[in-house]
C-alpha cells in the first residue's frame, strides 16, 4: 500500500531531525599496517624477528589525494572509529532522505496536473537569395 503524502512528509521531517542530532563525523576507513622500519640495525630486519605493528591508521581523501593519519593510542582509535561510524550513518540518512523526497515528488505529481503548454516552434532562417 503506498504511503500517504502526509506520512512521507513526516518521515522526511524525522530524517531532518536525525541530521541535526549527528555528532562529529569524518569519512575514511581504519586499517592496520605492519612492516619493517628504515633502520638497518633494528630487530625487525633480523631473520625470524617480528615486524613492527600492527599500527592503526585512518585513511581518507582530500581533494583527490589520499591522506593517512596514524592513530597512536587506543583513545585516538576509538575516537576515529566513532567518527567514521557516524559518517556511515550520515551517508545512510542521505540515501533515505533522497528516497523519501523522490516518493514525495512522485506523490505530488499525481495530485497536481500541470497546465498543458504548447511547444514553441523554432523559426527557420530565411533562405538567402543568390547574389546577382
Amino acid at each position: 500500500m503506498p504511503e500517504s503524502l502526509q506520512d512521507l512528509e513526516s518521515h522526511r521531517a524525522e530524517l531532518v531531525r536525525q541530521f541535526a542530532r549527528l555528532s562529529d563525523l569524518r569519512s575514511g576507513s581504519i586499517s592496520n599496517t605492519s612492516g619493517r622500519c628504515g633502520k638497518p640495525n633494528c630487530r625487525c630486519h633480523q631473520p625470524g624477528q617480528p615486524v613492527h605493528g600492527p599500527n592503526p591508521r585512518l585513511t581518507y581523501k582530500v581533494q583527490g589525494k589520499t591522506v593517512t593519519e596514524s592513530l597512536p593510542n587506543p583513545a585516538a582509535r576509538k575516537k576515529a572509529a566513532r567518527e567514521v561510524a557516524e559518517f556511515r550513518r550520515f551517508e545512510q540518512l542521505i540515501r533515505d532522505f533522497i528516497e523519501v523526497n523522490a516518493k514525495i515528488c512522485h506523490a505530488r505529481s499525481g495530485e497536481e496536473q500541470p497546465a498543458s503548454q504548447e511547444k514553441k516552434r523554432r523559426r527557420r532562417p530565411a533562405k538567402r537569395r543568390p547574389a546577382k
